[in-house]
């Protein structure tokens, strides 16, 4: 075993006792330690943004994409965000000690379930620095001690704010060995990582289908997966034409680089030669490149749009993350062959329907299997801050587990408790 590997056992190990000690400490340490942290996040905004430039100068000179820069940066009203968002948590209801289903046996014993924290969480993430302070701050509100291990690509970022985590839950008188960064950016640590069952209880992957399905095919303890997000919104026959060009521009320009962007478009066919040229000239303004199943390419070449970005589809754009200003659009003739795209290519994340139709809104619903289905709405509201969470530790896309934004339930668990009068089994 090598010292770092050794040092990543003890950070293991010091995370472990702190999760012990951490479920004992009460909502209002806990919850001012998470004060603190947007409070600090705030005083030393000058100090988090002079590392993160150290790592966007680095990204840049190693040619990370566009895309992976966008989710790297870090800037005052990010920041700003950041803290309101830890805020939001500190606010919400204590998840800890809820008692449920309590009931009284024939015997006369009082048995029930007892919210608990699920111990220690493991995060393997990358690119995103601002998941640094999401998963420490929703482990803190639930009684979870964490261990953290960023990419390289933002050491610098996540290094400042970590020291900023540890220090605003020492001035809380909270553990601060309840968050643990891995500060080595060597890759062979991941896997030493995973091998730890008897100190972590779950290990949540962030990041690119490698790092996902490395994470999965070698931890020796629970995933929580994400997953990539091939999210479709569907723009029905009996769709509002302005709403469904509005929604669908937000869907994919609000923010082209995060999961929950839209990818693929499809349109119906009696609506297409309305909503298509209404939609690439918005896209269009953005630098939104399209690839275009046949049919959309001959309607888009055919209007009068000017600026646009056309290709026909290669094989496989469709079920592709572009996490790019590019989208995949094709034309169908019913919502059942846009239900039977969606089944093939979706991943799990996020997929919207436009319509005032509310057979085909409830059809869509049901039968879409996605962690997060939309009815008129932009699929971007896939987040823990807008469904009221705070903030997300992943944005899960399997089925066990937790679904969706995953949040403070989701990281607890529970235990039965069973209240006697000195009761003997016959």
């Amino acid at each position: 075993m090598t010292t770092t590997a050794s040092e990543l056992r003890t950070k293991g190990a010091a995370a472990r006792d702190a999760a012990r000690a951490l479920a004992r400490v009460s909502a209002e340490v806990r919850n001012g330690a998470i004060r603190n942290i947007a409070s600090h996040l705030l005083e030393r905004k000058a100090e988090v943004l002079a590392a993160n430039r150290k790592d966007m100068e680095a990204g840049r000179r190693a040619g990370l994409s566009e895309a992976l820069l966008d989710r790297l940066l870090l800037t005052h009203e990010r920041l700003e965000g950041i803290a309101a968002d830890v805020r939001q948590v500190a606010t919400l209801p204590d998840p800890l000690g809820e008692v449920s289903d309590m009931r009284t046996l024939p015997n006369g014993l009082q048995l029930g379930r007892k919210r608990v924290p699920l111990g220690v969480i493991a995060a393997i993430y990358e690119s995103r620095p601002n998941v640094t302070v999401d998963i420490a701050s929703l482990c803190l509100k639930s009684g979870n001690a964490c261990i953290l291990r960023g990419g390289k690509e933002a050491i610098h970022s996540n290094t400042a704010l970590a020291a900023v985590v540890r220090d605003a839950v020492a001035a809380a008188d909270a553990p601060d060995n309840a968050v643990q960064l891995i500060e080595s950016t060597d890759r062979a640590l991941v896997g030493e990582m995973l091998k730890m069952r008897e100190l972590i209880d779950l290990v949540v992957p962030r990041g690119s289908a490698e790092l996902i399905r490395f994470v999965a095919e070698n931890a020796r303890m629970p995933v929580l997966v994400g997953g990539t997000g091939v999210c479709h919104t569907y723009v029905d026959r009996a769709a509002d034409i302005d709403m469904g060009a509005r929604v669908a521009y937000n869907a994919k320009c609000r923010r082209y680089s995060i999961c929950n962007a839209l990818d693929t478009l499809l349109v119906h066919a009696d609506i297409a030669e309305t909503f298509l040229p209404a939609i690439a000239r918005a896209w269009a303004e953005a630098g939104v490149e399209m690839r275009c199943d046949q049919r959309s390419l001959g309607i888009l070449e055919a209007s009068d749009v000017a600026g646009l970005s056309l290709k026909p589809t290669q094989v496989d754009d469709f079920g592709k993350e572009f996490l790019a200003p590019i989208a995949s659009v094709r034309v169908v003739d019913s919502l059942d062959e846009a239900l039977d795209h969606i089944y093939e290519h979706s991943t799990g994340h996020s997929d919207a329907i436009i319509t005032e139709d509310y057979s085909a809104a409830m059809r869509f619903l049901d039968e879409v299997d996605t962690a997060v289905v939309y009815v008129n709405a932009s699929t971007q509201f896939t987040d823990g801050a807008q469904f009221g969470l705070g903030a997300e530790i992943i944005d899960s896309t399997q089925k066990t587990i937790a679904r969706g934004p995953v949040a403070l339930r989701e990281i607890t668990t529970y235990k039965w408790i069973v209240l006697g009068s000195g009761q003997t089994r016959p």
